[in-house]
């Protein structure tokens, strides 16, 4: 894998406004690269934009959306794409990436919907990207989602995935905690999902918590610590692949930055692992 291809590198942290003081006064030495929501930013003026703004002229970014709905039944936002374009380009962030799902219809439906698993799916999700992709004047990158239902399902997940990014030819956002999620919930093994992800594609990684709803069920919260079967499939993509970005996502029950400093350090730890372990492997 080209480390020179990546839009950052090493270990980052999803910023969220309950701790950008402390991000912005005393950024941790630990975190690489920050991720942001455009949505959540465009247009936000006084402190909370002056802060940001401090941010992105120090250090890279990268933006993961929210509300794209690259899956709907509905017309392309095309507004919204434009206004995403605007922002990257003000903020210099080259990556954007979004959740191969949908979140609307006739409005919006405040939740990650799951595409039906076919080939008419996959050419209907590949040409909006393709149009988005033309709008923003870079690549994009798609997000394998954790999904609860499989409604009309024809393909496999791992080739309704990989359809998309062959046919739309873009690239691939590897959640990790997500691939660990759906082999429970679906009864497949995780590995061997990874493994069959094209890694050429992947531009950087999510790592982060779930709740155990009962022992075939787990839901995706990004509410909790990082657990280590999340943690040892990350290595062995790593090791699969060679060390990508990796960042930590909280969303929920987030403690001080302090404490998510010490899971991001934690990434850190195996990417210098692996990375030593390839220069031994080439020497």
């Amino acid at each position: 894998m080209n480390p020179n291809r990546f839009p950052v590198h090493g270990a980052g942290l999803g910023l969220r406004r309950s701790f950008i003081d402390a991000a912005a006064e005393h950024p941790p030495r630990s975190v690489e690269f920050w991720e942001i929501a455009p949505e959540n930013w465009i247009g936000v003026g006084g402190r909370f934009g002056r802060q940001l703004r401090s941010l992105t002229e120090r250090y890279p970014f990268v933006c993961h959306g929210l509300s794209l709905s690259i899956g709907s039944p509905a017309p392309l936002d095309v507004d919204l794409v434009t206004r995403i374009k605007d922002f990257l380009d003000v903020h210099g962030i080259h990556a954007y990436t979004e959740h191969l799902s949908y979140c609307s219809d006739d409005g919006h439906l405040y939740d990650l919907m799951p595409i039906p698993f076919t080939e008419e799916a996959v050419h209907h999700v590949a040409a909006r990207v393709r149009q988005v992709q033309d709008i923003l004047g870079r690549r994009i990158a798609l997000e394998n989602v954790s999904y609860y239902a499989a409604p009309g399902q024809a393909l496999a997940e791992i080739e309704f995935v990989n359809a998309v990014l062959t046919e739309a030819d873009c690239d691939l956002l590897l959640d990790v905690n997500n691939i660990y999620v759906n082999s429970i919930n679906h009864g497949y093994d995780p590995v061997a999902f990874l493994e069959a992800l094209p890694g050429e594609r992947v531009v950087y990684a999510h790592v982060a918590g779930h709740y155990v709803e009962a022992a075939d069920l787990r839901v995706d919260t990004h509410g909790a610590d990082v657990i280590d079967p999340v943690w040892d499939l990350l290595e062995h993509a790593y090791g699969r692949f060679g060390v990508f970005p990796t960042l930590l996502e909280r969303d929920f029950n987030i403690p001080p930055l302090a404490e998510l400093v010490g899971e991001v350090e934690q990434i850190a730890r195996l990417q210098a692992r692996h990375q030593s372990a390839g220069r031994r492997a080439h020497g």
